[in-house]
């Protein structure tokens, strides 16, 4: 890298960073999403692309508002891309971290330069110089090349190295790890306990939820794993607490613009589920939750085919307590009908398979009141 390359990153216009800052919002939302989707799914073209585009509008932008240390970070990623793009390389754990990393590392980058404070301390040279190395490894050496870029950065061997999983390769457990699990699983219970306590309406939500959630897994003899199902339960709409209250809270009819921020909570949440180790699964549930099998779903309009086990049985029982909600002041035992109605009578929203178990759970509830 010539010296005429970092000295233009220092000319930075006001005007354009901040746009720049704006643009650059909504496309780190997308790009954690989509390397959500490939953290399970590696093959997944569609969120490759998106992904893709995502690198390549955030590469655009900045030139367009004269960042030109955004365009130096970003070109060398968007080239690494491409060879995953032209089969010449896996999108791996050790790629997924490497690109959140740059994500957050060009985040940060900017918030200082808006706050007129250098970016010396970041490492953005070595960053750039190590990532354009890379570009010439051979597929082999590629992973280890960048578990030394991400530990040159960081200071550590990146978690992808030894605890998170490429798509079909199975997760390795420490000798810690049911106990790591039930620590994290406290955890995101603790984080759903908080959303609940936003609205007297939520009240109980969570238990709510995971009882039904589990219950039903268990009539299917347990076809997804507990775990993951409940924490993705936890999780699910996490997201929600990061956008503004009076969005997902309010009773009245939303706006074409409540709706678009709306359908960004599950790429949050599941945003933080696959950057911690052994959570991947419940993250594609999280991301896929509001997805339908006619294809009319969010965020990305999959169809049944591409929405996961877990993500069907989590829509329905979302969309069940939703309807007990809108029903409450009928009493309990009548909006438990109602809600129950409203799901079977709605059967290209759900997945048919998962139906009848959860018919049998909720008929169960309806006994014992």
């Amino acid at each position: 890298m010539d010296r005429q390359q970092t000295a233009d990153w220092g000319r930075i216009d006001p005007g354009g960073l901040q746009d720049f800052i704006d643009a650059l919002r909504d496309c780190v939302h997308a790009i954690e999403r989509d390397v959500a989707r490939l953290r399970v799914a590696s093959a997944d073209r569609e969120a490759l692309g998106s992904l893709f585009r995502s690198l390549h509008n955030v590469k655009g932008d900045a030139a367009i508002c004269g960042i030109h240390l955004a365009v130096a970070m970003v070109h060398p990623i968007e080239t690494l891309l491409a060879r995953v793009r032209r089969n010449e390389v896996a999108f791996t754990s050790q790629l997924a971290e490497l690109l959140l990393l740059l994500v957050d590392r060009l985040e940060l980058a900017m918030s200082r330069l808006a706050a007129g404070r250098g970016v010396a301390d970041l490492q953005v040279e070595r960053m750039v110089e190590g990532i354009e190395d890379l570009a010439l490894l051979a597929p082999s050496e590629l992973d280890e090349g960048m578990a030394a870029v991400i530990e040159m950065l960081t200071g550590c061997r990146p978690l992808a190295s030894s605890s998170l999983t490429v798509a079909g390769e199975p997760i390795v457990p420490g000798p810690d790890a049911p106990q790591r699990a039930r620590d994290d699983l406290a955890f995101f219970r603790s984080l759903a306990c908080q959303l609940d306590d936003r609205s007297p309406r939520f009240a109980g939500r969570t238990e709510r939820l995971a009882r039904l959630a589990l219950e039903t897994n268990q009539e299917v003899g347990e076809a997804i794993d507990p775990s993951q199902l409940e924490a993705a339960v936890y999780m699910h709409d996490i997201g929600m607490m990061f956008l503004a209250e009076d969005v997902w809270l309010k009773s009245d009819r939303m706006t074409a613009q409540d709706r678009k921020a709306l359908h960004l909570h599950p790429g949050y949440a599941a945003g933080l589920l696959s950057r911690m180790a052994g959570w991947s699964e419940a993250a594609e549930m999280v991301v896929q939750h509001h997805e339908m099998p006619d294809g009319k779903g969010y965020p990305r309009g999959l169809p049944a085919a591409g929405i996961c086990p877990g993500a069907r049985l989590l829509g329905i029982v979302d969309a069940f307590e939703s309807v007990m909600l809108k029903h409450a002041e009928r009493g309990r035992k009548r909006a438990l009908l109602l809600a129950i109605a409203e799901i079977n009578a709605c059967d290209r929203q759900f997945a048919a398979e998962w139906i009848a178990p959860f018919n049998q759970v909720v008929r169960r509830l309806l006994e014992v009141r």
